[in-house]
């Protein structure tokens, strides 16, 4: 095997599958990369048997082959050299060798026969805009659970629809829900995905490496899901288990309602839990004739308060959150007002923008006890 290619787009090529290589390292094989010169460029693929993925970078081949290189160590290199191009070419016993200018790398590699096969991407179910894609998770992937023991909180649900998509995730504590409506090419019928965290991660860099529009294919196995765009492909292996009955959470009482301006709260809000408990982050929403007040104490560590603005002409009501949950929500959803929605002090409170929003979202928060 022989090649040289332009060093930015190898760099690019291999950053983008980064996401799909081992970091433990307990399978040498997993953290490399699998390079295949052919006769018009180079096929990159990486999979940690969880996430695999695979794409393409123009190159002049002068030999073809396949080797395994050592992923990171050779994104590493490909980084480091000028922008000019990058001379690649096999060894013997598996060794490859790396020259630009008068710079020159030996790396050990592995043999293309102990690379895990990735499966092939079956026929697509829909065709999603990228831009779509991107805005859902960005809305709801910071709700995903971090406990592994909740297997199937450990990924957010995709819903397609002839007419629409939907994401929500949930870690018992919360609950995101977003949807678009747009127009599902190539979709039959209602499909119910369970992508994981960590293919998440991963779609939403294939679809921030897209024009808005550009659609991104997918489709699935019996065990697998697949992501495709343009040149690169993500796999991922399906969640097993059933994704809670979401929509039986989902407020249908709560008749209370303040609006306020989001940035403004977001901002007093990030002030106030400065003091707030380091194991509780907790935050006391106090609301009265058209205004909210803020409060917390850290206990030893002092006390502070913030009031602010709010169109609200209800009975005196207060209601702790954990501030980090509201802020994650104030983050991402692009807004000029939000509107907050309850029932009491003890039930669950909705979020949600107050204005025209792109998407329709609605946030569930399990308020605390104080």
């Amino acid at each position: 095997m022989e090649f040289s290619a332009d060093t930015k787009l190898l760099a690019e090529a291999l950053d983008k599958i980064q996401e799909a290589v081992e970091k433990k390292s307990t399978i040498p094989i997993l953290s490399h990369v699998l390079v295949e010169a052919c006769a018009n460029g180079l096929r990159l693929a990486a999979t940690d048997l969880e996430v695999g993925i695979r794409t393409f970078c123009p190159a002049q081949v002068k030999a073809a082959g396949s080797v395994a290189v050592p992923a990171r160590r050779l994104l590493e290199i490909v980084k480091a050299l000028p922008d000019a191009d990058v001379r690649v070419r096999a060894l013997e016993n598996h060794w490859v060798q790396v020259n630009a200018g008068r710079s020159v790398f030996k790396l050990a590699s592995l043999a293309k026969d102990a690379f895990p096969a990735l499966p092939d991407v079956p026929k697509p179910l829909a065709e999603v805009p990228a831009g779509v894609l991107a805005g859902l998770i960005d809305c709801t992937a910071f709700a995903i659970s971090k406990e592994e023991s909740r297997y199937t909180l450990n990924g957010a649900l995709l819903i397609l629809k002839p007419g629409s998509v939907e994401m929500v995730a949930t870690d018992g504590h919360r609950l995101p829900v977003a949807a678009r409506d747009a127009e599902i090419a190539g979709l039959k019928s209602d499909e119910r995905l369970l992508v994981p965290k960590r293919a998440l991660a991963g779609l939403r860099r294939l679809a921030n490496a897209q024009q808005s529009d550009t659609p991104i294919q997918i489709a699935k196995d019996d065990s697998h899901l697949f992501f495709s765009a343009g040149d690169s492909i993500l796999i991922s292996r399906i969640l097993s288990g059933q994704f809670p009955n979401y929509e039986a959470v989902l407020p249908k009482c709560n008749t209370i309602t303040a609006t306020l301006d989001a940035a403004a709260l977001r901002e007093s809000l990030r002030r106030v839990s400065l003091l707030a408990s380091e194991h509780t982050h907790a935050v006391s929403l106090a609301l009265d004739s058209g205004r909210l007040t803020l409060t917390t104490s850290g206990g030893e560590t002092g006390e502070a308060s913030e009031s602010l603005d709010a169109a609200y002409s209800g009975t005196p009501l207060r209601v702790g959150f954990n501030a980090s949950f509201i802020l994650d929500m104030l983050s991402v959803v692009k807004t000029g007002e939000v509107e907050i929605a309850l029932k009491d002090a003890e039930s669950a409170v909705e979020l949600r923008p107050a204005d025209g929003a792109v998407y329709h979202y609605r946030y569930v928060v399990m308020p605390m006890r104080l």
